[in-house]
């Protein structure tokens, strides 16, 4: 055998030239085969992961030394010599050509795989234009030019909106939009509301405008529960840009909102919360018309009677500026029918707080003796009943609660803790003085909350 040692990187980096009359000892070294072609075989391959490294305890026999990768190719696999190869394995040279094959089919593939799916994306627009060529719909080019506004109504078909589209010239045909709108997977996302567009756009273009958020015109509103017409209407000019003479024409026009006869003329209590779409023509009056009748729709799924709405309203209202908690708005609707009811409690006034602070013009605190003692229509300390009104936006929680109060003999109730919500509730004077006294040493402990 050949001093040369077949685990030392250096002895093996270069093939030695075939010009040069190789020695005995270089024929028989298992590191360099020669072929009969005159080829020089690959060695086996050394992992990328082995360290490299000088020390002699190293370039001990069986452990693996990083080879450059130039010298792979020049270096046989280590065999006996004149051992044949067995029949049907690969040269390691093929086997490494045939990876090198592998892997480049495999980039291929992947490339092509990316290029179809950018292609799919970039022809949304384009397979409705081309549609619409082969179709013979008219059809505008490019993206079109100035302003135009157009809502989409809820519930809208894609033959719906190309009609709409049409009439507003944004395209030049219906068909040309049903055409870019069938062939697009994303078209069923367009939303009802209103959107600022072009003129004289592609149907593809104006496609990819209604896809797009920030073509929408419309202005969200929100109306929470508890609300009075006053917030009402600071929100409409804070928000919905109205102008405050708008609003206050537009509320005091309550028979072109359809508020009904019982009533008596005035709007609070009438207007739903809930949140509401502005379209860039709508009117405050419109809205508002809105608000009053998502209220009557919502009084008669719950089975409320014409002759009761009124009533039920001004319940509905007072629970829900007396309750913080949904699980205490059908217990506060039973104490509410309780103290109206002929008992030795309260002897048919409501005492509530929250209509004492409404007919003082105040929407929360805790009223203080003054308030208790001013006498106005809404101080149900003094006036036994309901107050002429409701105070404020009425829920679905609160007329349902009103319509399905709970079972119970409960005449008071105080909130113990301002931070949870604790509600404490009691059947005679007794108990809720107790409860009271709780709330006093909460309040003592808490300044910065009471």
């Amino acid at each position: 055998m050949s001093d040369v040692d077949p685990h030392n990187a250096s002895a093996k980096r270069y093939p030695p030239r075939r010009s040069r009359r190789r020695s005995d000892a270089e024929v028989d070294a298992p590191s360099q085969a020669h072929r009969a072609d005159g080829a020089y075989e690959a060695a086996d391959p050394v992992t990328s992961e082995t360290p490299v490294t000088s020390s002699d305890e190293d370039t001990q026999v069986g452990i693996p030394q990083a080879v450059p990768a130039v010298a792979h190719e020049h270096v046989e696999s280590e065999r006996p010599h004149g051992e044949a190869r067995p029949e049907g394995q690969p040269t390691p040279r093929r086997g490494i050509d045939r990876k090198r094959q592998r892997r480049r089919r495999t980039m291929i593939l992947i490339a092509v795989a990316v290029a179809v799916v950018v292609a799919a994306i970039a022809s949304i627009g384009y397979l409705g234009g081309l549609r619409s060529l082969v179709s013979g719909a008219d059809d505008y080019e490019g993206r079109g030019s100035g302003e135009v506004s157009v809502t989409i109504p809820e519930g809208a078909t894609g033959r719906d909106i190309a009609q709409i589209l049409a009439d507003a010239d944004v395209v030049a045909s219906p068909q040309a939009f049903e055409n870019a709108y069938s062939s697009s997977s994303l078209a069923k996302g367009i939303q009802a509301g209103s959107y600022t567009l072009r003129k004289h756009m592609s149907a593809s273009e104006a496609l990819a405008m209604l896809l797009n958020p920030a073509s929408k015109a419309d202005l969200t509103i929100t109306i929470p529960e508890g609300f009075t017409k006053a917030q009402v209407k600071d929100r409409l000019v804070s928000i919905g840009q109205f102008s405050a003479d708008e609003v206050d024409k537009a509320m005091a026009n309550t028979q072109a909102l359809g508020i009904p006869a019982e009533a008596n003329g005035n709007i609070e209590g009438w207007l739903a919360p809930d949140t509401y779409t502005i379209g860039p023509n709508e009117s405050a009056e419109s809205l508002l018309k809105t608000m009053v009748n998502l209220t009557i729709k919502r009084l008669d799924a719950a089975g409320v009677s014409p002759a009761d709405r009124q009533a039920v309203l001004t319940k509905g209202s007072i629970i829900e500026r007396e309750v913080n908690k949904d699980e205490y708005y059908p217990m506060v609707a039973r104490v509410v029918e309780n103290r109206l009811s002929d008992n030795p409690e309260t002897h048919g006034l409501l005492q509530m707080d929250s209509t004492v602070l409404y007919g003082l013009g105040k929407t929360g605190g805790i009223p203080s003796r003054d308030d208790l003692a001013k006498d106005t229509p809404y101080n149900t300390y003094l006036h036994k009943g309901l107050p002429p009104s409701p105070i404020g936006a009425v829920g679905e929680k609160a007329i349902a609660a009103v319509m399905k109060p709970s079972a119970g003999n409960w005449m008071y109730y105080v909130t113990v803790n301002l931070e949870t919500g604790e509600t404490k509730f009691a059947s005679t004077l007794d108990e809720q003085t107790k409860n009271t006294e709780e709330l006093k040493r909460y309040c003592s402990s808490h300044p910065d909350v009471c």
